[in-house]
């Protein structure tokens, strides 16, 4: 069954958006009577069927309601560094979506090549991406930040930061945080964090952890780290 994002959803009747009903009228050519299932992305997922079409824009008449579906008992926020690829920043936020995330934000750092992103067109791959996975909570995506403004803020939950460096003493997430635990974990830029973000770090109350003994890419370290928090709470 198709899913569409259909945030604001109010009553047993709602409209979807131009650009998803032009997906579910023109792409997919659905019609009236084809049942759908939407999500608000604040945790509801809502079951319905195409009722008619006002100016081009889809209705659907809401059927069914799930509050909470598949509601986490933990928040996991990953703070990573742009990279100079976008490609490669967009397959992370694809996969650390469909893994499970809450919040992502991107931390400009001294090895940061390229310090901006592409807001917009991260957010429809969130959306896209919770609705491929059928995610009922939309993930947030935060400003870039500078790193040390970042790790001087407050943060609940386990603090960690990710990297490869042999001088500090690095523990694995695991052993960092139990299940139900919310974390928040820094992934540092192609080059990795430098000494000085690093020591800035463990002073901010931050952990040093590892990925394992791969080296990893910026993406492909966020995407472990995300996968590890998940598979310590399954």
């Amino acid at each position: 069954m198709q899913i569409f994002y259909a945030p604001g959803i109010k009553g047993d009747m709602h409209y979807l958006d131009e650009g998803e009903s032009r997906h579910c009228l023109r792409v997919l050519r659905m019609r009236k009577g084809d049942m759908v299932r939407l999500v608000d992305g604040k945790g509801t997922l809502y079951g319905g069927c195409i009722s008619d079409t006002v100016q081009g824009r889809c209705g659907i008449r809401i059927t069914s309601m799930t509050a909470g579906y598949e509601k986490r008992d933990y928040r996991l926020h990953i703070a990573i560094s742009p990279l100079k690829n976008q490609d490669r920043f967009e397959w992370f936020v694809e996969k650390s979506v469909e893994a499970g995330i809450d919040v992502i934000t991107p931390i400009i750092c001294k090895n940061t090549e390229k310090r901006g992103i592409k807001e917009d067109r991260i957010n429809n791959i969130i959306i896209s991406a919770m609705k491929q996975s059928v995610k009922a909570f939309r993930p947030l995506l935060g400003k870039p930040v500078p790193f040390g403004e970042f790790i001087r803020r407050d943060h609940e939950g386990t603090r960690m930061i990710a990297h490869c460096s042999g001088e500090f003493e690095r523990n694995a997430i695991g052993k960092c945080i139990r299940r139900g635990e919310n974390a928040l974990i820094l992934i540092g830029p192609e080059g990795d964090f430098s000494r000085e973000e690093i020591s800035a770090a463990l002073a901010n109350g931050f952990r040093s952890v590892e990925l394992g003994k791969s080296r990893f890419r910026t993406e492909t370290a966020g995407v472990a780290a995300c996968l590890a928090v998940y598979f310590i709470n399954q």
